[in-house]
């Protein structure tokens, strides 16, 4: 119950600032429309699928819940620095609770946000299926990366640095390695081999075969993103407690 208490009033936070639902539900929808201009514009003849839908609707699913690191680095990084958290540090909750009440908010944001942005692709031509529903869940389980990307720089960072670190830097890192914006297959090399090594690649594959129904690369890749997911929540959890070990000293 504390857990949904706390994870109550930090949709209430998210919900105040308009900037974090522009980014979390919209900003795939303009990324999406402008793509699918350009891909439009391409002559049949060049035969690139890159700016396919089919691509592109996995890729940009992906792509919108790396905004969740921001929101959730944002999030725990102000109340760091406020008096609120100290308030709580003498409640009972422990470090896992505290970053749940922080998760499920962005559980929902994500979901909320892969929906739209996989329905809007129905509407450019995606194939709608009942893939589409196991997509969004799949979405939404490959947002833990970013949510504890976050919250792991939350724990240890300022909001500024938060904002450089999860924001402008993550978001590069995970729309370049990832192959939205960029063929990797046909980069190849030591490039595409650091690619197969990151989750962000893995994540895109991921949606990308639950839409096709491809439930051995499912399985496959979703394995190699929730293995680094672990990792981080774990560094996370032992950030935090150590925050909260710190300020009750």
């Amino acid at each position: 119950m504390r857990i949904i208490l706390f994870a109550k009033r930090n949709i209430k936070e998210i919900l105040r600032d308009p900037i974090n639902l522009f980014f979390g539900l919209g900003f795939p929808l303009i990324l999406l429309a402008l793509l699918s201009v350009i891909n439009a514009a391409i002559p049949p003849e060049a035969n690139n699928p890159m700016f396919a839908i089919e691509n592109l609707a996995p890729g940009l699913a992906m792509f919108g819940t790396v905004f969740m690191a921001l929101f959730a680095g944002m999030l725990i990084a102000k109340d760091r620095t406020s008096s609120f958290l100290m308030r709580l540090f003498t409640s009972p909750m422990t470090a896992l609770d505290f970053l749940l009440g922080y998760t499920l908010p962005m559980l929902i944001m994500a979901l909320g946000q892969a929906a739209i942005t996989l329905l809007a692709s129905g509407i450019a031509g995606l194939e709608i299926t009942v893939n589409i529903l196991l997509a969004v869940v799949v979405t939404m389980l490959t947002s833990l990366l970013f949510v504890g990307a976050g919250l792991l720089c939350g724990s240890l960072m300022g909001d500024k640095a938060v904002g450089g670190m999860c924001g402008a830097l993550l978001t590069n890192v995970a729309g370049w390695l990832s192959g939205v914006f960029i063929p990797l297959d046909l980069i190849g090399g030591a490039f595409k081999t650091t690619t197969d090594v990151l989750p962000f690649y893995h994540s895109v594959q991921a949606i990308r075969a639950t839409l096709d129904g491809n439930s051995g690369d499912i399985i496959s890749h979703l394995a190699v993103v929730m293995g680094y997911t672990v990792v981080i929540f774990v560094l996370a959890v032992i950030a935090f407690q150590s925050k909260i070990s710190g300020d009750k000293a």
